[in-house]
């Protein structure tokens, strides 16, 4: 009796252990979101000719629910990330600029979310916002990879795939240009960036070039310039392979998504590299002066047609889930100018927030 006793002890130690191992392990979410951040909410001249906020005061339903503040202040970027946080949005990809008289600019939002207590909450990574003329020469390329190497990849906080710190390229035929411009092409300035990486203790670097799907650059230009991705900052139209300037734009939200699936449909079908699933809130670019087809300004969202649009995106990570790395990066959380924001309004309050918690989940707990 007592040797039956002693072994159901052992067995039932032994199912705790196993309870405790598996109750030990680190819960993971099942989709990974990312969300595009403007970083022009501060009067920052000569870089912004006015105050950025004027131009959206007129337009209704684009305060935010913090007011028109300054993105460079340690409190907002603390309620931005708990926010992100909290509506289950994992990464922050922030738009980076450099020009050639003043090299990184508005870096604010990035200083201030580093700063923040909360930063630990959400990844944050950089779109090279690379349509500002640069790199202008070898020795400017390499300032700039030193700049991010030094500044923002070394941080705890950095998003990363696969141990590589991640930045998504805004203009790739732009960077082909300019490479070209100096006697280089875009594979031998990301192996220079990835040696540079190296160097400092990095093991490479993950770049991700936005694109249209569009046949050269998908099938041939961006595998053959050593690219690690796919995505897109945002669609106009959908295409399948081919362009031309005399296509035309969305006219609707329902005709901007549908041009997404056109999209994303086509370039899964026929790219190498894997690919980031863009989703947007829509578009509507009058405060910043208007789309040439003024038409085009009329493809905003209401929230429910915002959650529509998320879940076909999720169906698509679950048909594609290696070459989508269930990935999907929102444009944007505050391109206010441009009619693309999520971020809590005083007209929509939480309501953008929470279809995406609603589709992609909550964070983990």
């Amino acid at each position: 009796m007592k040797a039956l006793a002693r072994a159901c002890v052992l067995a039932w130690m032994a199912m705790l252990l196993v309870i405790s191992a598996f109750a030990g392990e680190a819960p993971t979410k099942p989709y990974s979101v990312g969300v595009y951040y403007f970083p022009g909410w501060k009067f920052a001249p000569p870089f912004a000719k006015s105050p950025p906020w004027d131009a959206i005061r007129q337009y209704g339903g684009r305060k935010p629910l913090l007011g028109f503040y300054d993105d460079s202040r340690i409190d907002i970027a603390t309620q931005h990330v708990r926010w992100m946080h909290d509506y289950g949005v994992d990464f922050v990809v922030y738009d980076w600029y450099w020009i050639n008289d003043g090299g990184a600019v508005l870096t604010q939002p990035i200083d201030a979310y580093l700063a923040s207590p909360a930063r630990s909450a959400v990844k944050f990574s950089i779109l090279w916002a690379n349509h500002t003329d640069t790199p202008s020469s070898l020795a400017q390329f390499d300032a700039i990879v030193d700049y991010w190497i030094h500044h923002y990849f070394l941080q705890k906080s950095y998003y990363r795939i696969d141990g590589l710190p991640v930045v998504f390229i805004f203009a790739p035929e732009d960077l082909d240009r300019k490479a070209t411009s100096f006697g280089t092409n875009v594979a031998q300035l990301f192996e220079r960036a990835r040696k540079e990486a190296v160097a400092a203790g990095i093991p490479g670097i993950y770049f991700v070039a936005t694109s249209q799907a569009v046949a050269e650059p998908v099938e041939h230009g961006l595998p053959a310039a050593e690219y690690s991705a796919i995505s897109a900052y945002n669609y106009h139209m959908g295409l399948s392979g081919n362009y031309s300037p005399d296509m035309p734009q969305s006219h609707s939200y329902s005709e901007l998504t549908n041009g997404y699936r056109q999209s994303w449909t086509w370039i899964l079908t026929h790219s190498r590299l894997p690919y980031f699933v863009p989703v947007t809130s829509g578009w509507d670019k009058r405060p910043w002066g208007g789309s040439p087809d003024k038409l085009h300004d009329l493809s905003f969202s209401v929230p429910h047609e915002f959650e529509e649009h998320l879940k076909q995106a999720r169906s698509v990570l679950d048909q594609y889930p290696d070459k989508t790395h269930r990935t999907v990066v929102i444009c944007c959380w505050n391109e206010f100018g441009e009619g693309s924001f999520i971020e809590p309004t005083e007209k929509w309050r939480f309501d953008y927030l929470q279809q995406v918690k609603n589709v992609f989940g909550g964070p983990v707990q």
